[in-house]
């Protein structure tokens, strides 16, 4: 093992997804296994600075994972040479001018997605990344995932077929904030602050649909704002100005349709928060974030239709569990895995810049759906760049 630590600016580090997700979960814990895993079977030491706006804050999470660097000026990190990844966990709204200084620095850059506010800002931010020969990532996590690790390898051996249509239902009742505590921050539900599910989820859509589908090529979108008004941190009521709910049709350059539906205002009757389903030739298979079941064409039963009996089949008995045969770590820490291997020139990551700006345009075409009343293309709104 060698004894020189890659080090790692974490801009972000007490906000909900920069500590939980990113910190906690996969940075620490492999700094706590002995650093990077590597295709020779060695590890490389990491070493973590973190930056965030509340130094009292910074302070204590310091103390309590044992981390000797934090600030609250960005750039002294960024000026600091032992640390050449930077990654960004901040709002989506302040990411843009952020990401342009860690390009002026020539750090390797990975960042929560959307990587902008807009598809023009995110297309221009891999234009500069490449220009400046700096490597760079965006978070795909749910790729990594169990369920969908069993989804794409229940594609892989032509279990489906034919793959027909695939459905998506995506969310949870959020809080609204009075008589009990919201689950999500109130920016999510102020669209002048970068919020609405849109923007959020449709990103995840992309990749998610892309690499297991097939390319997007154009959308079909209605969003609605259910919940009018809210109730912040600090118990005060605002106007919510975001989307709540989205609801959407994808149509693929050669693939299935696809449905999703995704909701801060639904409540959970499903086996997991993500459910994905998906109709084949040869059989269907119905995938959570963690959970996977099939039933096959031969054992697929055959109801009928009688609205003046009641139907004694218990339908859900008729799928069967797909084992977990592989031992499945973090999503988000097998992405950072990559990311670095990658940094360390020991391996690929296709999840660029650009790819996340795919995302936005994603996003973009849905919202201008909405807007319009009709279908739009991604090739209407630049998606041929």
């Amino acid at each position: 093992m060698t004894t020189d630590k890659l080090g790692i600016i974490v801009n972000g580090a007490t906000g909900r997804m920069g500590y939980r997700q990113h910190l906690v979960r996969s940075l620490l814990a492999l700094r706590d296994e002995g650093g990077i895993p590597l295709s020779d079977g060695t590890r490389r030491p990491i070493e973590l600075y973190l930056v965030a706006r509340n130094e009292e804050r910074l302070r204590e999470l310091a103390a309590k994972h044992g981390i000797d660097k934090y600030t609250t000026d960005l750039d002294v990190a960024l000026a600091d040479d032992d640390f050449p990844v930077y990654f960004d966990a901040l709002i989506t709204r302040l990411r843009v001018p952020v990401i342009r200084k860690a390009i002026a620095a020539g750090k390797a850059i990975y960042t929560e997605k959307p990587t902008a506010e807009s598809y023009a800002d995110a297309l221009a931010l891999a234009e500069e990344a490449e220009a400046a020969a700096v490597k760079n990532g965006v978070v795909h996590d749910k790729l990594y995932l169990p369920g969908l690790l069993k989804l794409r390898r229940l594609i892989e051996s032509g279990f489906f077929g034919e793959i027909l249509s695939v459905r998506g239902e995506f969310g949870y009742w959020v809080f609204e904030g009075d008589w009990q505590p919201s689950q999500r921050p109130s920016w999510n539900y102020r669209a002048e602050d970068g919020g609405g599910i849109v923007v959020d989820m449709f990103p995840h859509w992309n990749y998610v649909i892309e690499n297991l589908f097939g390319e997007i090529s154009s959308v079909y979108a209605e969003t609605r704002t259910h919940i009018p008004e809210r109730v912040d941190e600090a118990g005060k009521r605002y106007t919510a100005t975001a989307d709540d709910a989205a609801y959407a049709i994808f149509d693929l350059v050669d693939g299935p349709i696809v449905q999703f539906n995704s909701s801060w205002t639904v409540r959970v009757n499903r086996d997991e928060l993500v459910e994905i389903h998906v109709d084949g030739t040869h059989g269907s298979a119905v995938v959570g974030l963690f959970g996977a079941k099939v039933q096959p064409r031969n054992v697929t039963p055959k109801p009928t239709w009688n609205p003046d009996l009641r139907d004694e089949h218990d339908y859900a008995a008729d799928w069967i569990e797909v084992p977990q045969n592989d031992a499945v770590d973090n999503g988000f820490k097998l992405q950072w895995i990559e990311f670095l291997r990658y940094v360390l020139d020991d391996g690929t990551h296709d999840y660029d810049f650009r790819s996340g700006a795919k995302g936005m345009l994603l996003a973009e075409a849905a919202l201008e759906s909405n807007a319009a009343g009709r279908r739009v293309s991604l090739a209407e709104q630049g998606g041929a760049k």
